[in-house]
Protein backbone atom coordinates (compact mmCIF):
# COMPACT_ATOMS: atom_id res chain seq x y z
CA UNK A 1 0.00 0.00 0.00
CA UNK A 2 1.25 3.38 -1.07
CA UNK A 3 -0.25 4.83 2.33
CA UNK A 4 -1.31 3.55 5.33
CA UNK A 5 -4.73 3.92 6.47
CA UNK A 6 -3.99 2.02 10.15
CA UNK A 7 -1.34 5.16 10.62
CA UNK A 8 -4.67 7.20 11.71
CA UNK A 9 -5.58 5.08 14.38
CA UNK A 10 -6.06 6.75 17.81
CA UNK A 11 -7.71 5.67 21.23
CA UNK A 12 -11.42 6.12 21.54
CA UNK A 13 -13.05 4.06 24.33
CA UNK A 14 -12.44 1.11 26.95
CA UNK A 15 -15.60 -0.89 27.33
CA UNK A 16 -15.85 -3.71 30.36
CA UNK A 17 -19.58 -3.93 29.69
CA UNK A 18 -21.62 -4.45 26.83
CA UNK A 19 -23.01 -1.62 27.28
CA UNK A 20 -19.63 0.57 27.05
CA UNK A 21 -19.23 -0.17 23.24
CA UNK A 22 -19.89 2.34 20.75
CA UNK A 23 -22.71 1.93 18.56
CA UNK A 24 -22.82 -1.41 16.56
CA UNK A 25 -22.31 0.27 12.90
CA UNK A 26 -19.57 0.51 10.34
CA UNK A 27 -17.03 -2.02 10.59
CA UNK A 28 -14.34 -3.79 13.72
CA UNK A 29 -11.07 -5.88 13.39
CA UNK A 30 -10.66 -7.52 16.95
CA UNK A 31 -6.73 -8.50 17.92
CA UNK A 32 -6.10 -11.22 20.80
CA UNK A 33 -3.39 -13.07 22.19
CA UNK A 34 -1.99 -14.29 25.10
CA UNK A 35 -0.35 -12.67 27.37
CA UNK A 36 3.38 -11.88 25.75
CA UNK A 37 2.43 -13.21 22.71
CA UNK A 38 3.44 -9.50 21.11
CA UNK A 39 0.18 -8.26 20.38
CA UNK A 40 0.58 -4.42 21.46
CA UNK A 41 3.43 -4.61 19.09
CA UNK A 42 1.79 -5.97 16.48
CA UNK A 43 -0.54 -3.18 17.00
CA UNK A 44 2.21 -0.48 17.10
CA UNK A 45 3.70 -1.60 14.08
CA UNK A 46 1.03 -2.31 11.73
CA UNK A 47 0.01 1.21 13.06
CA UNK A 48 3.35 3.30 12.62
CA UNK A 49 2.84 4.21 16.13
CA UNK A 50 5.23 3.79 18.89
CA UNK A 51 2.82 3.62 21.66
CA UNK A 52 -0.57 3.21 20.17
CA UNK A 53 -1.21 0.05 21.89
CA UNK A 54 0.52 -0.08 25.76
CA UNK A 55 3.01 -2.44 25.55
CA UNK A 56 3.60 -3.50 29.07
CA UNK A 57 6.45 -5.76 30.47
CA UNK A 58 3.33 -6.99 33.01
CA UNK A 59 1.63 -9.60 30.61
CA UNK A 60 -2.46 -9.41 31.17
CA UNK A 61 -2.29 -5.33 31.23
CA UNK A 62 -5.22 -5.14 28.71
CA UNK A 63 -8.40 -6.11 31.12
CA UNK A 64 -10.98 -4.59 28.68
CA UNK A 65 -11.91 -3.91 25.00
CA UNK A 66 -10.02 -1.48 23.70
CA UNK A 67 -11.31 0.41 21.20
CA UNK A 68 -9.21 2.65 18.59
CA UNK A 69 -10.68 4.51 15.56
CA UNK A 70 -9.45 5.23 12.59
CA UNK A 71 -9.89 8.75 11.55
CA UNK A 72 -11.87 9.61 8.53
CA UNK A 73 -9.81 11.95 5.79
CA UNK A 74 -10.91 13.85 2.46
CA UNK A 75 -9.46 10.90 0.51
CA UNK A 76 -10.44 8.47 2.84
CA UNK A 77 -13.85 9.93 4.14
CA UNK A 78 -14.74 6.22 5.78
CA UNK A 79 -16.56 6.50 9.08
CA UNK A 80 -17.02 3.86 11.77
CA UNK A 81 -13.61 1.87 11.27
CA UNK A 82 -11.84 0.65 14.31
CA UNK A 83 -9.72 -1.63 15.89
CA UNK A 84 -10.61 -3.97 19.02
CA UNK A 85 -7.95 -4.87 21.28
CA UNK A 86 -9.41 -7.82 23.32
CA UNK A 87 -7.96 -8.93 26.80
CA UNK A 88 -4.42 -10.27 26.43
CA UNK A 89 -4.53 -12.84 29.40
CA UNK A 90 -4.93 -16.29 29.68
CA UNK A 91 -8.36 -17.26 32.15
CA UNK A 92 -6.49 -19.10 34.02
CA UNK A 93 -4.16 -16.68 35.63
CA UNK A 94 -7.03 -14.26 36.56
CA UNK A 95 -9.83 -14.34 39.45
CA UNK A 96 -12.92 -16.60 38.97
CA UNK A 97 -15.25 -14.41 38.88
CA UNK A 98 -13.21 -12.20 36.37
CA UNK A 99 -13.20 -14.88 34.41
CA UNK A 100 -17.07 -15.81 34.63
CA UNK A 101 -17.27 -12.31 33.51
CA UNK A 102 -15.37 -12.19 30.35
CA UNK A 103 -16.49 -15.19 29.41
CA UNK A 104 -20.03 -14.00 28.93
CA UNK A 105 -18.70 -10.44 27.74
CA UNK A 106 -16.53 -12.68 24.45
CA UNK A 107 -19.71 -14.79 24.12
CA UNK A 108 -21.85 -11.40 23.61
CA UNK A 109 -19.43 -9.96 21.49
CA UNK A 110 -18.77 -12.24 19.00
CA UNK A 111 -22.10 -13.89 19.02
CA UNK A 112 -23.97 -10.21 18.26
CA UNK A 113 -21.58 -8.06 17.35
CA UNK A 114 -22.63 -6.87 14.16
CA UNK A 115 -19.72 -4.66 13.23
CA UNK A 116 -17.09 -7.02 13.50
CA UNK A 117 -15.82 -8.36 10.06
CA UNK A 118 -12.42 -10.76 11.29
CA UNK A 119 -10.41 -11.62 14.32
CA UNK A 120 -6.86 -11.49 14.19
CA UNK A 121 -4.93 -14.06 16.79
CA UNK A 122 -1.13 -13.62 17.79
CA UNK A 123 0.95 -16.04 18.65
CA UNK A 124 4.55 -16.38 19.87
CA UNK A 125 5.78 -18.53 16.88
CA UNK A 126 7.71 -20.70 19.38
CA UNK A 127 4.49 -21.47 21.45
CA UNK A 128 1.60 -21.62 18.84
CA UNK A 129 -2.02 -22.89 19.19
CA UNK A 130 -2.16 -22.63 22.65
CA UNK A 131 -6.19 -23.03 24.57
CA UNK A 132 -6.63 -19.28 24.38
CA UNK A 133 -5.58 -19.51 20.85
CA UNK A 134 -8.00 -21.96 19.81
CA UNK A 135 -10.26 -20.59 22.04
CA UNK A 136 -10.51 -17.67 20.02
CA UNK A 137 -10.68 -19.04 17.08
CA UNK A 138 -13.47 -21.16 17.77
CA UNK A 139 -15.10 -17.57 18.21
CA UNK A 140 -14.53 -16.67 14.90
CA UNK A 141 -15.73 -20.32 13.41
CA UNK A 142 -18.89 -20.32 15.53
CA UNK A 143 -19.60 -16.68 13.96
CA UNK A 144 -18.72 -17.70 10.43
CA UNK A 145 -15.82 -14.81 10.40
CA UNK A 146 -12.34 -14.96 9.21
CA UNK A 147 -9.47 -14.87 11.02
CA UNK A 148 -5.73 -14.54 10.46
CA UNK A 149 -2.95 -15.89 12.70
CA UNK A 150 0.30 -13.57 12.94
CA UNK A 151 3.33 -15.97 14.15
CA UNK A 152 5.08 -13.59 16.13
CA UNK A 153 8.51 -12.78 17.04
CA UNK A 154 9.50 -15.07 13.69
CA UNK A 155 12.90 -13.41 13.94
CA UNK A 156 13.84 -15.39 17.29
CA UNK A 157 13.89 -18.24 14.63
CA UNK A 158 15.76 -19.08 11.86
CA UNK A 159 14.33 -18.75 8.34
CA UNK A 160 14.00 -22.29 8.23
CA UNK A 161 12.61 -22.96 11.65
CA UNK A 162 10.29 -20.40 11.21
CA UNK A 163 8.95 -21.65 7.69
CA UNK A 164 8.84 -25.16 9.58
CA UNK A 165 6.51 -23.77 12.33
CA UNK A 166 4.51 -22.04 9.72
CA UNK A 167 3.96 -25.22 7.74
CA UNK A 168 2.84 -27.07 10.64
CA UNK A 169 0.56 -24.36 11.79
CA UNK A 170 -1.01 -23.81 8.53
CA UNK A 171 -2.07 -27.77 8.39
CA UNK A 172 -3.37 -27.61 11.65
CA UNK A 173 -5.47 -24.96 11.14
CA UNK A 174 -6.67 -26.07 7.70
CA UNK A 175 -7.35 -29.75 9.56
CA UNK A 176 -9.66 -27.64 12.16
CA UNK A 177 -11.01 -25.08 10.30
CA UNK A 178 -10.76 -25.09 6.42
CA UNK A 179 -9.75 -22.39 4.89
CA UNK A 180 -11.71 -19.65 7.20
CA UNK A 181 -8.00 -19.08 8.85
CA UNK A 182 -4.94 -17.97 7.15
CA UNK A 183 -1.71 -18.01 8.63
CA UNK A 184 1.94 -15.94 8.27
CA UNK A 185 4.89 -14.97 9.97
CA UNK A 186 5.52 -11.70 11.58
CA UNK A 187 7.67 -9.75 13.34
CA UNK A 188 7.49 -6.36 14.68
CA UNK A 189 11.08 -4.78 15.24
CA UNK A 190 12.32 -6.72 11.77
CA UNK A 191 8.68 -5.51 9.84
CA UNK A 192 8.87 -8.84 8.52
CA UNK A 193 5.02 -9.73 7.38
CA UNK A 194 3.77 -6.18 8.67
CA UNK A 195 2.39 -4.95 5.34
CA UNK A 196 1.11 -8.37 4.42
CA UNK A 197 -0.99 -7.90 7.84
CA UNK A 198 -1.85 -4.67 7.19
CA UNK A 199 -3.66 -5.53 4.02
CA UNK A 200 -5.80 -7.97 5.23
CA UNK A 201 -7.07 -5.90 8.17
CA UNK A 202 -7.51 -3.05 5.66
CA UNK A 203 -9.19 -5.40 3.02
CA UNK A 204 -11.36 -6.48 6.45
CA UNK A 205 -12.39 -2.75 6.95
CA UNK A 206 -13.28 -2.19 3.49
CA UNK A 207 -10.48 0.35 3.30
CA UNK A 208 -8.20 -0.95 0.55
CA UNK A 209 -6.65 1.72 -2.26
CA UNK A 210 -9.37 2.17 -5.10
Amino acid sequence: MASNPLARARYLLAAHTPRQLPPDGGFEVAFAGRSNAGKSSALNALCQQNALARVSKTPGRTQQLVYFEIVPTASMPLEGRYLVDLPGYGYAKVPQELQAHWQGFLDSYFGSRIALRGLVVVMDIRHPLKDYDRQMLGYAAERGLPAHVLLTKADKLSRGAAMNTLQAVGRELASAFGDSVSVQTFSAPSKQGVDEARAVVANWLDMRER
